[in-house]
């Protein structure tokens, strides 16, 4: 019961009021905030959060006020239990990370092609990501669709066209 009150005090002392405490109904805006302290590169579940309230004269700016939005996030710094989070906070887990090799997939009407490539940047499920083609030595923007998946778009995704010999 200590490690409770003691988790409440550090809560109140930074101005938030997680739903699940003793105390009277306090004007202000509903926030999700970590249960405890999640490391940076930790994915976030949804038994790592509690909704709390902070007053409504705080700058909402950014500060994430559902648990939807922020289960399944990695955090990119490290959390402490009971702080609002904000958008910059989180990102999605990293599926391609920079220098690994991607399988690139290109897929048209009649027509579907694989390749192996090298990401020149890191990103992860539905973001783009640079990859360097080792043939033709030019870079394209694919999205990424797994883990070292991605799948390249029309030809216009073409970073530069520098081919070497």
């Amino acid at each position: 019961m200590k490690t409770k009150s003691c988790l409440l005090a550090m809560i109140f002392a930074a101005g938030v009021v997680p739903a699940f405490a003793d105390t009277q109904q306090v004007d202000g805006v509903r926030v999700v905030v970590p249960t405890h302290d999640i490391a940076r590169g930790e994915v976030i579940a949804a038994a790592d959060l509690v909704y709390g309230t902070i007053p409504s004269t705080s700058s909402l700016s950014g500060i994430i006020t559902s648990a939807n939005d922020l289960a399944g996030r990695e955090a990119r710094r490290m959390l402490r239990a009971g702080e609002t989070v904000r958008t910059d906070d989180v990102r999605r887990p990293i599926l391609v990370t920079k220098g690994s090799t991607v399988t690139m997939t290109f897929d048209v009407p009649g027509v579907s092609l694989t390749a192996i490539g090298r990401a020149v940047s890191e990103g992860g499920l539905g973001e783009s990501v640079t990859v360097l083609n080792p043939v033709s030595y030019r870079q394209i923007t694919c999205t990424v669709t797994g883990a070292g998946q991605v799948k390249a778009g029309d030809a216009s995704t073409i970073v530069t066209a520098d081919a070497k010999p």
